[in-house]
């Protein structure tokens, strides 16, 4: 089985590639040292800054790991591929909720940049998949666990992607 590809803007790819570096360059080192200094002080059965340091580490490989994994699968949506045209990933979308008569802004985003505190939803999430392919003026029904909502799309631009 293929594995999934992991979709990322431009600016995605490069906050994962910085944390990656220092997660390598600067914090494994960082770590190392605190074990070392833990070391020193003797007895490591009772000795809390040497299992803190420990449990450090594990964190951070796993988060090294994790984000090494991302980025051997990734495809990176360019730039000049965004329009503003129709609704996919790289646009950020004002879209009013006919219901409520809200407005909200969301960036369409893969689903590893997916953080909803943001405003930047995953192309998969129930939301996006909905907005993928709509124009200026659509409609779309939004079924969620929540219920089904009605959007209507008011803007799309391109998101700044660095």
């Amino acid at each position: 089985m293929e594995e999934k590809k992991n979709i990322l803007t431009y600016e995605g790819l490069k906050r994962y590639e910085d944390e990656l570096h220092e997660l390598k360059v600067v914090r494994r080192k960082e770590v190392a040292q605190k074990i070392k200094e833990a070391r020193e002080q003797g007895d490591l059965s009772e000795n809390a800054e040497y299992d803190a340091a420990k449990d450090e580490q594990r964190d951070i490989e796993a988060r090294i790991e994790e984000l090494e994994k991302i980025l051997k699968n990734v495809e990176v949506i360019a730039d000049e591929d965004v329009t503003s045209d129709a609704i996919n990933i790289g646009c950020t979308v004002v879209i009013k909720d006919l219901e409520e008569g809200d407005t909200e802004t969301y960036s369409i985003v893969g689903s590893t940049e997916a953080n909803s505190l943001m405003g930047k939803i995953s192309n998969e999430s129930p939301v996006g998949k909905a907005l993928i392919g709509a124009v200026v003026g659509d409609v779309v029904n939004v079924m969620t666990p929540a219920g089904e909502f009605q959007y209507e799309v008011l803007e799309i631009r391109k998101t700044n992607q660095g």
